[in-house]
């Protein structure tokens, strides 16, 4: 087998048309690195299988298709783990295109730093249209969307800052120590608000490694129209809400008193956003408003799950 540096794995689910752009940014890279593409297919309805065919007779590297037909983004990654066959394992998501030098800047930064388990960096918007005027950057988790700034910044500790599997890289070594993404906090189908990269990287920090965000990592998250209601971002933030609840993680839920199951912290929390979203809404500031009627939505989707669990 020829030397590989860097797998590139893709999970995809139903999204065949913009999986092709994916793929072909990949095409489009600029690097003396040898790399594999990996598309796993979760399962997928539609002409996906058709749409990796078409794709592996132009591809310029070697472009594997991986068919898991366990239902769950966490499952797909595994998988593509699994079959990944080179010392870097790097994910972009189906929905997502890398910047030419995106491969590039992985090998480099991995070939630099012997001390980083994993990097990470930019998830940019890609605008078909503007967007609604409420949607400033503190609506951005929900559009899979991260910019932490220019500078680098150590990614450690016992609540490291998150990074997304839209944009991410891990030492295999890393998963050959029996780490993988937990199928109780995945994406199925169409869900969301998933924690399963979030829980991952915080199991990788406590246990003593590190890693990288590098603003000159980058990609770009096409944004589909769904994306920019009220609706969806009410709905992201009552998922996310769900997962943490799912996830009980003692550093998060720590605090001084627990009712129903629920953390005291998340209760002050909650009245002070209360008190701020009518406060704003009084006054006119809607738009404002609606940051705090979301992590209303979290708390309603943390409750609803606990009271399932206690």
């Amino acid at each position: 087998m020829d030397r590989l540096d860097v797998s590139v794995v893709v999970c995809t689910y139903n999204r065949a048309a913009l999986l092709t752009r994916t793929v072909e940014s990949l095409f489009a890279q600029k690097t003396e690195a040898a790399f594999e593409i990996l598309v796993v297919d979760n399962n997928s309805s539609d002409n996906t299988p058709a749409a990796v065919a078409s794709l592996q007779t132009k591809s310029p590297v070697t472009l594997r298709y991986i068919h898991e037909p366990r239902q769950g983004n966490a499952y797909a990654r595994n998988t593509g783990v699994e079959h990944a066959r080179a010392p870097i394992i790097a994910f972009i998501d189906d929905d997502v295109v890398a910047a030419d030098n995106w491969v590039d800047t992985v090998k480099s930064a991995f070939d630099r730093h012997a001390e980083w388990s994993f990097i990470g960096g930019k998830v940019l918007p890609l605008w078909d249209s503007d967007p609604p005027s409420w949607l400033t950057r503190s609506h951005w988790a929900p559009l899979a969307l991260l910019d932490y700034g220019d500078d680098e910044k150590e990614i450690a500790g016992r609540m490291p800052l998150g990074l997304l599997t839209a944009n991410i890289a891990f030492r295999k070594e890393v998963f050959a120590e029996g780490a993988s993404f937990s199928a109780s906090l995945q994406r199925v189908k169409d869900s969301i608000g998933s924690m399963e990269d979030t829980e991952f990287l915080m199991r990788l920090c406590r246990s003593g490694r590190t890693g990288r965000y590098l603003p000159q990592l980058i990609t770009w998250g096409v944004i589909e129209p769904t994306r920019l209601t009220k609706t969806y971002h009410r709905r992201w933030h009552t998922g996310n809400g769900y997962f943490y609840a799912v996830m009980r993680d003692a550093e998060w839920e720590r605090s001084s008193f627990t009712f129903a199951g629920v953390p005291g912290h998340l209760y002050r929390e909650t009245a002070r956003n209360a008190v701020t979203w009518l406060g704003k809404l009084i006054t006119g500031r809607k738009d404002e408003a609606f940051v705090n009627e979301c992590r209303l939505q979290f708390f309603r989707g943390f409750v609803r799950q606990r009271r399932k669990l206690v």
